[in-house]
């Protein structure tokens, strides 16, 4: 049985933390695209542990995790990531399966990223994802399996490097990059990452087959999906559900279900539009309250009210048939909360939510105004434990969306889950 994880909005919905909960119960949890652009944090036991690649099961030892083959994968920061879990006492070793389809994020990657945001404007974290994806789809992209050889490398490297080069010298004023420097480098991560690379397309096929269950991860959200989502402010990559089987390559038939994550309010990092954007001191406390920064960049996240239309957008794409609804208690504080139920520009209503950027850009939000609970979240663990007030958010997000919320997340450990049976 597959099980996805999908962001249901513009990422940062705490992935990582119903990833955590929900892997007790899995063998596998498997992390179908993205690179290390993306941060997934988890607190456990007083402990708060960032992810950027490996999938957020690995807290729980019986639990073996994926990198699929539709991951970039920086070798910087899986060497710090593995690193760091070591130094917490967390085994890594004979639990990590590194797809060896999975392409490289190569030095070029980041200097051309940088520079190209720099004149784009886009919002990305400059750590190389967009530059390796498009060496992917050109065809000229490095997979883990290249570094095995290394003539194969090195042919690839001066092959691409004749282009990277002259972009990098001519076109952005930055030094050249030199060949034997960066295949000695990528020779010595091979040697490193060897004992997890494997064909993990046929384990998760064998574990399928065996009767095990499968968690596939994704980075972001749904909105930021390149084909789906608010383009051309989104990532690289396909985090929407479909992005799970051709990220992994398994099959459609094996996914039973699909959890979207939302936050009981919205975030967005980086540029692009927003409708329920708050610019003012409720949106401050959003920030505050929620510590809506950047796992990977520490940037400030944007803030606004939660986007029912934007919500039951992503249900739609994504297939998604429960939702998991966090960060309940950042609103705990507020006498007043407003959700958006529709967009309208001018006298006109719209009738879904539009992904080309001018005419979000365009849109008026139109809210419902819903009284606070201003009371603790502390101790509830049954729907019944929740205050009424969030109980009528709750159904209302269900019943606009036509959803189920099955698990609340009502603050930042663990063991902070209401599950509704």
């Amino acid at each position: 049985m597959v099980t996805i994880i999908v962001g249901a909005q513009w990422g940062d919905e705490g992935k990582g933390k119903i990833v955590d909960v929900l892997a007790s119960q899995a063998d596998i949890v498997a992390r179908y695209q993205g690179g290390a652009n993306a941060g997934h944090t988890l607190v456990c036991e007083g402990k708060t542990v960032v992810l950027h690649l490996i999938p957020s099961g690995i807290l729980h030892e019986h639990v073996r995790c994926v990198i699929g083959n539709g991951v970039v994968i920086d070798p910087v920061a899986l060497r710090q990531e593995i690193a760091m879990l070591e130094s917490l006492g967390v085994s890594v070793r004979g639990r990590l399966f590194i797809s060896h389809k999975a392409h490289v994020i190569m030095p070029y990657h980041k200097l051309l990223d940088q520079a190209r945001e720099q004149q784009q404007g886009i919002g990305t974290t400059g750590r190389g994802i967009g530059p390796a994806y498009i060496d992917k789809y050109s065809r000229v992209g490095i997979r883990v399996v290249d570094l095995l050889d290394r003539a194969v490398l090195e042919e690839k490297l001066r092959i691409n490097l004749a282009e990277k080069n002259a972009l990098l010298e001519n076109i952005y004023h930055t030094d050249r990059l030199d060949v034997e420097a960066i295949v000695a480098e990528y020779l010595e991560f091979d040697r490193f990452i060897d004992e997890y690379v494997t064909d993990t397309t046929t384990l998760l096929h064998t574990a399928l087959r065996d009767g095990n269950r499968i968690l596939a991860e994704g980075a972001q959200g749904a909105l930021l999906d390149v084909d789906h989502g608010t383009y051309p402010f989104v990532t690289s990559s396909n985090p929407t559900s479909g992005g799970a089987c051709t990220g992994l390559g398994i099959p459609p038939t094996a996914v039973e279900r699909i959890i979207g994550l939302a936050k009981a309010y919205s975030t967005r990092v980086g540029n692009g539009p927003f409708p329920t954007e708050l610019h003012d001191a409720t949106g401050e406390l959003l920030r505050s309250i929620g510590s809506e920064y950047g796992a990977t960049t520490g940037r400030p996240r944007r803030c606004g009210w939660l986007d029912l239309v934007a919500l039951g957008y992503s249900v739609m794409v994504n297939g998604i048939t429960e939702l998991a609804l966090t960060k309940l208690d950042v609103l705990s504080a507020l006498p007043v909360i407003k959700v958006c139920i529709g967009y309208r520009i001018g006298s006109q209503r719209l009738k879904g939510f539009p992904v080309d950027t001018p005419t979000l850009m365009a849109v008026e939000p139109e809210y419902l105004e819903l009284p606070g609970w201003q009371s603790s979240l502390d101790g509830a663990s049954t729907f019944e434990d929740l205050p009424l007030n969030a109980r009528r958010l709750i159904e209302l997000i269900e019943s606009t969306c036509n959803v189920r919320i099955s698990l609340v997340s009502t603050g930042a450990q663990r063991e902070q889950i209401v599950r509704r049976t």
